[in-house]
């Protein structure tokens, strides 16, 4: 616990103990970021993929680089449950929906014909494997996050 601010302290600084490691975490972000996928998409897959992995920290961070990016607070706040408001969505939106959780979901079942079919309708075969480098790339933060319980920042 940091005594000054009363907020809990990681279980490890692996930014300092393991600086190789972090620079390739941040080199694949960089060929995410550089592969020309809407930066607002992306965000929306990391915020999903963060809420699915339990990952307080990214979840945080993404909502609200979402919120001041202008995304609108019903949209975020209705992602867990998008399949019940499929109109706040595009359909595009929803294609890479479902495509962040089958692929964040793996332990539990199989990506299925549906959501690659559903994907493939609105995406490039040169997007496709960049939206899964993104999806891939959210859930290897979201393990660093969850596994070293990175604190959430109070509010100012």
């Amino acid at each position: 616990m940091n005594e000054d601010t009363g907020t809990p302290k990681a279980r490890i600084e692996h930014w300092k103990t393991a600086p190789d490691t972090m620079k390739a975490m941040i080199a694949l972000e960089g060929a995410v970021r550089s592969s020309g996928i809407d930066p607002k998409l992306y965000e929306l897959i990391k915020l999903r993929a963060s809420q699915i992995n339990g990952c307080a920290y990214c979840i945080d961070m993404h909502f609200n680089d979402l919120l001041k990016g202008g995304e609108s607070a019903q949209r975020l706040n209705l992602l867990p449950v998008w399949r019940e408001a499929p109109h706040l969505y595009t359909p595009a939106e929803r294609a890479v929906l479902r495509w962040t959780e089958a692929l964040t979901n793996l332990p539990g079942g199989h990506v299925t014909d549906a959501d690659f079919a559903e994907l493939r309708a609105h995406f490039s075969e040169k997007e496709i494997p960049e939206l899964t480098l993104a999806i891939a790339t959210i859930n290897a933060w979201n393990r660093f996050g969850v596994g070293f319980r990175l604190p959430v920042a109070p509010l100012n």
